[in-house]
């Protein structure tokens, strides 16, 4: 979101490739003041793009293959993105609405080519169960079954893989999914896990790749994609190696053949060992959690960003810690070693040692071409300590956090202005579970979530926005 993504939304378009719920009270679209507007002119600017400014719209989805200006997703959260070598935007399944409009999972896959929506793939239907076909095989009839909060890679052949979620199965049952999939453009292969909900994880010796290994069927995890082309995973809600239902913290790596249990535990609820800040040691390791943030930075570092979890003490919370993985161990960076912070902004625009974004889960991010990590949004503690639904914009530089963009206080409805209109009011409003995209140019991409539209109204929204550093 996820989905989720990472350096690959920029870099991929050199093959330097990444990819990449304390459920607030949702009680009101009000309050607070919004920072003043940004000095520049041409700059620091959100512009609405498409879809609606209203919430729960149902989806228009033209004929299959073709682009039309009338094409739109129905609103929905819990999707994934990717980005390919061309710049085209895709998106797929989520909880949402379909044609119809009815509300549910969706296996609808569709891609932005930058002016229109085409429907790729899927049904325009919700709730449609798996069509696994062969294990290692590609048919045009293969399709994951509805589902969301899955997680995804792209690789360098610029081939979309898709692991897990929440969402119906071969037989239709409805649970947790450890299925791996790949869509070549065309077709989807099955590639490894299981066609049936609720499958325990299958370890095997940490560090060692086996053909039997599986991580347990799991969602809200995330996921990278380093240089070697592996495709790593890490923690969510899912079953561990007992068969027992929980928040994880194993780190997996998938090489193409293989599954590898890198870190962390086979067993759920684990809380953070944290170190020394700024110390990597082969002790630490984050809690387990679901619904964090992550990025790969350009030497390959894992970066790892919140998340509803445990925290040092084994408390659950809404979390703001950074990690970093090195490849062999991890390092806590920044943030708290307790849950529940809330966030501290400075100045609008001044990076300072002391900011830092409040504890918070389903938040989107980016990494930009110069190694900045961007983070938006997401379900958490705004500056006084409130939870609710954020549209507070950060980056951070490698030393420090810089509010950039949106409010300091949560549940704000969105300032749509003007369509395809950049100005300096505009501002989507607070959410959660959108998913995200970042283009050749360095604009970041918004698309859809849960959250407040125009009216201060909350639901599912299928609004896309560019924002303009």
């Amino acid at each position: 979101m996820n989905a989720i993504f990472s350096y690959a939304k920029l870099v991929l378009l050199a093959f330097s490739i990444t990819f990449v719920a304390f459920v607030s009270g949702c009680g009101g679209g009000g309050g607070g003041t919004a920072p003043p507007p940004p000095p520049s002119v041409s700059h620091n600017l959100w512009t609405w793009v498409s879809g609606s400014n209203v919430v729960n719209q149902k989806g228009i989805y033209g004929t299959l293959g073709t682009a039309a200006s009338t094409n739109i997703p129905g609103a929905r959260g819990g999707a994934v993105s990717w980005i390919d070598a061309s710049g085209n935007r895709w998106l797929f399944g989520g909880l949402g609405d379909d044609s119809v409009p009815s509300y549910g999972y969706l296996n609808d896959m569709w891609k932005f080519d930058g002016t229109n929506w085409t429907w790729v793939s899927g049904s325009n239907v919700v709730d449609r169960i798996g069509v696994y076909g062969t294990q290692g095989t590609a048919a045009s009839t293969n399709i994951p079954g509805g589902r969301y909060l899955a997680v995804s890679w792209i690789d360098a052949s610029g081939k979309l893989w898709l692991f897990g979620g929440r969402g119906y199965d071969s037989a239709g049952t409805f649970g947790q999914l450890n299925d791996l999939w790949k869509f070549d453009g065309a077709d989807w292969t099955w590639v490894s896990g299981s066609n049936v909900v609720n499958q325990k994880g299958v370890y095997g010796t940490l560090g060692t790749a086996a053909a039997s290994n599986i991580p347990g069927a799991r969602y809200q995890a995330v996921s990278w994609i380093d240089g070697s082309g592996n495709r790593w995973l890490f923690g969510g809600i899912g079953y561990d190696s007992a068969g027992t239902n929980g928040y994880l913290n194993d780190l997996w790596k998938f090489d193409g053949a293989n599954w590898t249990w890198v870190s962390g535990s086979n067993v759920g609820g684990q809380k953070g060992v944290y170190g020394t800040r700024g110390t990597a040691a082969s002790t630490n390791i984050p809690g387990a959690r679901y619904e964090a943030v992550s990025w790969i930075d350009r030497s390959g570092n894992r970066w790892l960003f919140g998340g509803f979890g445990y925290d040092s003490a084994g408390t659950a919370g809404e979390l703001n810690d950074l990690w970093k993985f090195d490849g062999a161990n991890w390092t806590w960076v920044s943030g708290s070693n307790a849950g529940n912070q809330k966030g501290v902004y400075g100045m609008l625009g001044t990076a300072a040692a002391g900011n830092i974004p409040g504890g918070r889960s389903n938040a989107i991010s980016w990494i930009d071409g110069s190694g900045n990590r961007w983070l938006f949004g997401g379900n958490g503690l705004d500056s006084a300590g409130t939870g609710g639904d954020l549209n507070d914009l950060w980056k951070f530089d490698g030393a420090n956090w810089t509010w950039v963009s949106g409010t300091n206080v949560v549940n704000q409805k969105g300032v749509y202005g003007t369509l395809g209109t950049a100005a300096a009011g505009n501002i989507p409003g607070g959410r959660s579970n959108a998913i995200s995209w970042i283009d050749g140019s360095g604009n970041l991409w918004l698309f859809g979530g849960f959250g407040y539209d125009s009216a201060g109204t909350v639901g599912q929204l299928n609004d896309l926005w560019r924002y303009q550093p």
